[in-house]
């Protein structure tokens, strides 16, 4: 429908109310009902994740769509929002944990720890990362006896899209270039190379695995510093696409291991960016990390899910590198909380429409019976595992939302 069209026509020209403009399409979606939630917005436990997941602009909002928010005390200080704002907002502050896990929707950033998922009184519905790597068996099974109903950032989809991966993965590749810098110089006790090199002096070599929203915004801002950038995946339109997008010539090759493995010789910045979905989950195996330079630095963007070196383990905010083979790893999971008021703005406008679309129908079920995107990103269903990567990564038995939805008939 021309929207500029309708609005050219008078509303009292025409005789008639504007609903009678709109197609029966459209029609239907004005007349959907939607429900009123309690949502609780509880503070971190995880170590240095300051992130947000609804900023207090996002609150005000839900609040005049008729929600009912209660926030943590504190829950906004990493990401420099106040509770006074919050509290502005229409949000109500609050100091019991207890409370706020009673709530019929919970929403945070990190994944449910051991302690948080304790205080849930089960059959709630909750919104958060689920990060594969730092999950145990004994966790998930935890939710499934609670019965709740989770939906993980990282599989939400829209039309082709995952929305939060993308906006994250934003951040996290051009993060990801000055941490390396960083550890190059000397302050870090690099070796005091300068990632773009000056006048007579060759640039720094960094290398890129991967043609994903990480990968180019890595490579943007390193050729923006004046790098010299190789850019490795498995993906031939993957790469043709990441030249497109860059708008220039850049070195590009497919992923093989007699070129992988000099392009590693000579990098002083590895970025590890692949997604293991694709490529079917390749990682850099240990003899090819132990031919690179000593002082070389590494950066696991995958490590959240399952990383992209032999060699990379999970680190922290707090303790973020460790040295193998004299190549210094850089694995934090959470990285865009490096940055974390630009970080929550950017999860904040997608979760709010995350909570406005759970809240569209009677009930959670109708909601992600009629939303593709957000069913994508289910995975547990009233205490059912619905995601099968998952099942076989911890042995644990699923099954197919769509399955449980047409035996449910709801």
């Amino acid at each position: 429908m021309n929207h500029e069209k309708s609005k050219s026509h008078s509303h009292v020209e025409m005789g008639c109310e504007i609903e009678t403009l709109l197609p029966q399409g459209e029609k239907l979606d004005t007349q959907r009902k939607t429900r009123k939630m309690r949502i609780a917005l509880p503070k971190e436990t995880t170590d240095s994740e300051h992130r947000i997941a609804l900023t207090p602009q996002a609150v005000e909002m839900l609040v005049e769509q008729g929600h009912e928010l209660l926030v943590e005390r504190g829950a906004g200080a990493g990401a420099s929002f106040s509770d006074e704002l919050y509290s502005q907002a229409g949000a109500a502050i609050s100091d019991s944990k207890t409370e706020l896990y009673q709530a019929e929707v919970v929403i945070k950033v990190a994944p449910f720890t051991t302690y948080e998922i304790e205080l849930l009184r089960g059959r709630q519905t909750i919104l958060s990362a689920f990060n594969i790597s730092s999950q145990k068996p004994d966790q998930i099974k935890s939710l499934m006896r609670k019965k709740v109903t989770a939906i993980g950032f990282e599989f939400v989809m829209h039309g082709e899209n995952h929305p939060i991966v993308q906006a994250m993965s934003e951040i996290a590749g051009f993060a990801s270039i000055m941490i390396a810098s960083e550890y190059l110089s000397n302050y870090h006790g690099g070796k005091g190379i300068l990632l773009g090199g000056v006048t007579g002096i060759m640039p720094a070599d960094v290398v890129i695995l991967g043609s994903g929203t990480a990968s180019e915004y890595a490579a943007r801002t390193a050729m923006g510093l004046g790098a010299a950038v190789k850019i490795f995946d498995t993906s031939l339109p993957g790469l043709r696409q990441l030249q497109l997008n860059l708008e220039q010539r850049i070195h590009t090759c497919l992923l093989n291991e007699r070129t992988l493995v000099s392009a590693l010789r000579q990098a002083d910045v590895v970025i590890g960016a692949l997604d293991p979905i694709d490529g079917p989950g390749f990682k850099v195996p240990s003899e090819m990390v132990a031919q690179m330079k000593a002082g070389s630095v590494i950066i696991d963007l995958s490590i959240d899910r399952g990383g992209c070196f032999e060699t990379s383990r999970l680190t922290t905010h707090k303790d973020p590198v460790f040295t193998h083979g004299g190549v210094v790893h850089y694995c934090v999971p959470n990285i865009a909380s490096r940055v974390a008021r630009t970080a929550s703005m950017a999860l904040s406008d997608i979760c709010s429409q995350l909570l406005g679309d759970l809240a569209v129908g009677a009930s959670a079920n109708v909601a992600l019976k009629e939303n593709s995107g957000l069913s994508h990103g289910l995975y547990l269903f009233n205490g059912i595992l619905t995601q099968e990567h998952i099942g076989r990564a911890f042995g644990i038995k699923s099954q197919s939302f769509d399955l449980l939805r047409a035996g449910i008939g709801f």
